[in-house]
């Protein structure tokens, strides 16, 4: 199917594997949140293709049966969102993901009108793209933002596919200059990228007082505060050491995951369990309450790309502490900001106990947030998809080994 470019109005597909659900709720919301802007673009029209991968029926887990009985279709908060179900095979690393992603939205896609494919993280959404914009003669974006290139671009069963995608897309972002440089150094062409960092709700995400905040809690003394995922790579074990190395300072861990009973354990073992309260997920409509109530934001992150909890913690006049990993350098740009250290815990006390001693104004740390906004991203991200369309150029080419 050939479909005609309207200059007048820009029909963008959005494909994203990364998008909430009724189970799911915070699952990819800046990739929703991003969406959102864009399709209040003027003379923009959005569709979402959320592909669910679910494993062979025999193999399904209870979280698989809820994600089987979403709708395929629905309109969430505004937008048209199709959510077409892919299988996912286990234990190949990945490597048939895209293939049957790519098969599996076809149906959908032949019914559907749309002048540019926004794929929202690399794999398995990008690799598919590719495939789905040479059946349908429409230009490819691929956004990179952080495990989607520092774990599938280097996994043994994707690596090869992450690259060949990176190498025939039309265009391609970056969440951070760091990102960028990391695309690179797997050999996507770097002047083909494009830095296309995340916004923040200003009028959500802004300083407010802490201690009413706490109290709203029941929490009174220092507070910190890890927020992200329960897995390894996050580093929440970390901060519980480094916590344990501060007499008095309280430690909320809030986000979901394998290693809750773990923290959970290690926080007893250091004999600091009532001043550790892993909370599970939260609501992100709750954060900005949350963020207020910490007086410092430390994430022990092994990769990140530019995390959209930095960017919220500033926002809110919470410093943070994390180490050197993605786009850090660019968003800790002052003293005020909070600290880039070494990811261990006896460094992460140290800068934690420091930022606690001399605290800087919230309106001067909410100072560095500044730059990001979701309207920036929305107008940065149209114009980048409409000039895909409009110029009609051949993607670049690179050697694929």
């Amino acid at each position: 199917m050939l479909l005609r470019y309207d200059a007048h109005v820009l029909r963008v597909l959005t494909l994203s594997s990364l998008f909430p659900d009724l189970t799911r709720p915070n699952f990819g919301v800046f990739v929703e949140r991003q969406t959102l802007g864009l399709a209040a673009e003027p003379e923009t029209q959005v569709t979402v293709v959320a592909p669910i991968g679910l494993p062979p029926r025999l193999l399904r887990r209870p979280q698989h049966r809820a994600l089987a009985l979403l709708p395929e279709q629905e309109h969430w908060r505004g937008l048209a969102v199709h959510r077409p179900r892919f299988l996912a095979l286990p234990g190949t690393g990945g490597r048939w993901h895209s293939r049957l992603l790519a098969r599996a939205v076809v149906p959908l896609l032949d019914t559907l009108a749309f002048d540019v494919i926004d794929a929202s993280f690399f794999f398995p959404d990008g690799v598919a793209a590719i495939e789905l914009g040479r059946r349908y003669r429409v230009p490819v974006s691929i956004k990179a933002r952080g495990a989607d290139i520092h774990h599938w671009g280097h996994a043994p069963a994707a690596a090869v596919q992450v690259r060949a995608a990176g190498c025939a897309a039309d265009g391609l972002l970056a969440v951070s200059a760091a990102m960028r440089d990391d695309m690179a150094a797997i050999g996507m062409p770097a002047d083909h990228i494009h830095v296309h960092r995340t916004g923040i709700d200003h009028g959500r995400f802004h300083p407010a007082d802490r201690a009413l905040a706490k109290a709203a809690r029941g929490l009174d003394g220092p507070v910190v505060l890890s927020l992200g995922a329960l897995i390894p790579r996050k580093g929440h074990g970390i901060v519980i050491d480094a916590v344990a190395r501060l007499p008095g300072v309280t430690l909320l861990i809030a986000g979901n995951g394998p290693e809750h009973a773990a923290l959970v354990a290690q926080a007893r073992r250091l004999g600091i369990a009532d001043r550790v309260h892993v909370l599970g997920s939260v609501p992100h409509a709750d954060l900005p309450a949350l963020i207020a109530a910490a007086d410092v934001m430390a994430l022990a992150s092994s990769s990140e790309g530019l995390a959209n909890a930095w960017v919220e913690a500033l926002a809110c006049g919470t410093p943070i502490v994390i180490p050197d990993a993605g786009g850090a350098r660019e968003v800790v740009t002052t003293p005020a900001a909070g600290r880039i250290v070494a990811r261990d815990a006896t460094a992460f006390a140290r800068a934690i106990a420091d930022l606690l001693a001399d605290p800087a104004a919230p309106a001067e740390v909410a100072a560095a947030a500044a730059p990001f906004s979701w309207e920036r991203n929305a107008r940065e991200l149209h114009a980048h998809l409409a000039g895909l369309v409009a110029a009609g150029r051949p993607a670049p080419s690179c050697a694929v080994a």
